[in-house]
């Protein structure tokens, strides 16, 4: 499990509800490494409604220099991204791009949290006319839908899915996102972390209930997907 990949991590430094403060970043950065972790995607969570984007990406590049000295001393690679909440027109903002997970061309999204419409599926297909789509936590959304071919839709393009290991570690809650693991439909695993306590570094926690129950073979293939993502950052 050495220097495996966390695709979803809010460590960055005072940007938003994850890390508060240097000393926190230090050590979820220290437990990250305790976990094999060896790359963290930093996400933090960007608004259009309450942000913009030329503002976000100034203290994210602070708050990412902030990170890189720690960072090193605890033999993590960090890549800067964003959590980006969908939004209506969210295809056709401008400067959209400029929030996508390093230079890999990928942005993560998350989806509303409501149900779905075929308008919402639209603006993804659009985004993906112009990048990669990552969509977040999927996991969390099945609750909402009411129109129970919505998710199926959305896994029939050509997106990838990530999910939190936290679903994994409860047996209420593991058995959709482990079928996807299983039928190649859910592609990488983040911690979500937020802090040290109420939303803490799990990733070792999960990636040993997908060995556990969908295989080794499955996690390899997460981890190579991750790292293809990744290539040349």
């Amino acid at each position: 499990m050495a220097n495996c990949i966390d695709f979803h991590c809010h460590i960055l430094p005072g940007i938003d509800d994850g890390s508060k403060n240097p000393d926190m970043t230090r050590e979820m950065l220290n437990v990250s490494r305790r976990q094999g972790i060896g790359t963290v995607v930093a996400t933090p969570h960007f608004y259009a409604d309450s942000m913009r984007i030329s503002g976000f990406l100034e203290r994210r590049k602070a708050a990412y220099e902030a990170t890189l000295p720690l960072a090193e001393a605890a033999g993590i690679r960090i890549i800067p991204g964003a959590e980006v909440a969908f939004f209506p027109g969210i295809s056709r903002a401008e400067g959209i791009d400029r929030l996508t997970i390093g230079d890999t061309g990928m942005m993560l999204i998350e989806m509303p949290f409501r149900a779905w419409s075929g308008r919402d599926l639209d603006e993804v297909e659009r985004i993906l006319q112009d990048m990669e789509v990552c969509i977040a936590h999927l996991e969390r959304f099945y609750q909402f839908q009411t129109d129970k071919g919505i998710i199926p839709a959305l896994l029939e393009m050509p997106v990838c899915v990530q999910i939190n290991a936290e679903c994994l570690l409860d047996r209420r809650t593991r058995k959709i996102p482990l079928k996807l693991f299983k039928n190649g439909q859910a592609h990488l695993l983040g911690s979500d972390c937020h802090n040290l306590e109420s939303r803490p570094q799990n990733l070792a926690e999960g990636r040993a209930v997908i060995a556990a129950k969908c295989g080794a073979a499955v996690l390899e293939e997460i981890d190579a997907l991750g790292e293809e993502i990744l290539e040349g950052e």
